[in-house]
C-alpha cells in the first residue's frame, strides 16, 4: 500500500511562513497560528510543505490504508486559508451558521481573509474540534 505523500517533518514553521508573499496572509496565518498554538497546547510542526499541525492522531481506513494527520492545522494557500476541521462539519452546525463567509471541503473551512468571519466563532470551532479529536484520540 502506498505511503501517505504529506507527512510531519522538522522543516521550520516560521521559516515556512516567511515565505508567505501576500502581507494579508501572511498576517492572518500568524494569527490563526497563536489562536492554534494557545487553544490546542501542542506546538506547530510542518507536515508536507505547506501544512502547519497541531498534535497527531492515527487512522485506519475500512480498505486498510493508514496514517498520521494533524489534530488540528491550517495552511496558507494562494486562495485562501485552508483551516482542517478534522471531525467535519456536520456536529458544529449552530456555529458553522454564525462564522460568517466561507465555503468548506470535507474537513477543510476555507476563508479568504480573517476578517470575512467571526473571529470568537471560529475560535470557538478551533476549541470545540480539537477537544473532540483529544477525546477521540487520547494524547
Amino acid at each position: 500500500m502506498a505511503e501517505p505523500k504529506t507527512k510531519k517533518n522538522k522543516a521550520s514553521v516560521t521559516d515556512f511562513l516567511n515565505t508567505i508573499d501576500n502581507p494579508k496572509r501572511k498576517e492572518d496565518a500568524l494569527l490563526v497560528l497563536d489562536w492554534m498554538t494557545e487553544i490546542s497546547g501542542f506546538k506547530p510542526v510542518m507536515w508536507g510543505t505547506n501544512i502547519i499541525g497541531f498534535g497527531s492522531y492515527h487512522y485506519v481506513y475500512a480498505s486498510g490504508r493508514e496514517g498520521d494527520w494533524p489534530k488540528l492545522g491550517f495552511s496558507p494557500r494562494k486562495q485562501s486559508l485552508s483551516i482542517y476541521i478534522m471531525p467535519g462539519f456536520d456536529r458544529f452546525k449552530e456555529l458553522m451558521d454564525k462564522l460568517g463567509k466561507f465555503t468548506t471541503g470535507k474537513s477543510c473551512l476555507y476563508v479568504k481573509k480573517i476578517e470575512d468571519v467571526d473571529q470568537d466563532v471560529l475560535k470557538e470551532l478551533i476549541r470545540e474540534s480539537i477537544a473532540y479529536m483529544n477525546e477521540k484520540y487520547d494524547s
